[in-house]
């Protein structure tokens, strides 16, 4: 990865070589902040996880939404010390048992940014089922 300033407090993420980049603003005019960013890509590390699962059990996900929420420190640094993530999903056959299981599987064993984490900070989790 290369982030590159762009004035103020934005920066420009992208993978070496890519012309893909994420817009990181830690004054969120421009795009969201760093914190942001680390809790949207937990968001997507385990939606990731969550889809590949459920479509092994063939019952694919049609539309899946995560509101994702950190609870910060008052000192500084303002540090994480409590992560909701609330699921919202939809698809036919999905079953709650295996989408809960898919979750909690996708927060606990595979998602490689949840694991980067402090393993002691609470990253709690919701499901809201469409039908």
């Amino acid at each position: 990865m290369v982030v590159r300033w762009d004035g103020d407090h934005r920066f420009d993420a992208s993978r070496l070589g890519s012309q893909h980049t994420i817009r990181i603003d830690a004054d969120a005019t421009t795009g969201p902040g760093p914190v942001d960013t680390l809790l949207s890509s937990l968001a997507a590390c385990t939606a990731v996880d969550v889809v590949d699962i459920l479509e092994k059990r063939r019952t694919p996900v049609e539309g899946l939404t995560i509101d994702v929420h950190g609870e910060r420190a008052m000192s500084t640094p303002a540090r994480l010390t409590r992560i909701v993530l609330a699921y919202r999903m939809r698809g036919n056959g999905i079953e709650r048992a295996h989408a809960e299981r898919a979750i909690e599987l996708a927060v606990t064993k595979y998602c490689s940014v949840r694991d980067s984490l402090d393993p002691a900070m609470p990253v709690e989790w919701t499901l809201e089922l469409e039908t």
